[in-house]
C-alpha cells in the first residue's frame, strides 16, 4: 500500500485543550484510518513549523484524503500538507519507467 505522511498545525484552541486535558490521539486516528482501508504507522509530536506528522498506509489517493478531509473537519487541525513517499523498490521502478518515458519525449526546441 502506498505510504503517506502527513504535517501540519493545531488550532490555538487545540492546543489550550490539551494543555488542560493531555491525551494520546493515536487510538483515534488509527480508527479512523482503519475505516477506510488504511493503517496508522507513526504520529508524532514535532518542533518547528509544523506540529504534529503522521505517517500511514492507505489503499490509494482516494482513500488518504478521505482521512485526512474527515480529520480536518474536526476543526482541531490547520496547515495540513500531504506528500505520497514511496519505497526503494517503489521509487526504483518510477526511474525506470520514467528513463524510458525520457526518451520518448521531445526536448523543447529539439526537431523530430
Amino acid at each position: 500500500m502506498p505510504i503517506y505522511i502527513s504535517r501540519g498545525r493545531f488550532t490555538t484552541q487545540t492546543v489550550k485543550d490539551l494543555l488542560a486535558k493531555p491525551e494520546n490521539r493515536e487510538e483515534a486516528l488509527s480508527k479512523l484510518f482503519k475505516s477506510v482501508g488504511g493503517r496508522l504507522i507513526g504520529w508524532y509530536l514535532t518542533f518547528g513549523p509544523h506540529d504534529w506528522l503522521v505517517i500511514a498506509e492507505f489503499p490509494d489517493d482516494k482513500a488518504a484524503a478521505s482521512a485526512i478531509l474527515a480529520a480536518a473537519a474536526g476543526g482541531s487541525l490547520s496547515e495540513i500538507e500531504t506528500t505520497v513517499a514511496m519505497t526503494a523498490e517503489d521509487a526504483k521502478a518510477t526511474f525506470g519507467a520514467a528513463g524510458k518515458a525520457a526518451t520518448a519525449f521531445r526536448k523543447k526546441g529539439a526537431r523530430s
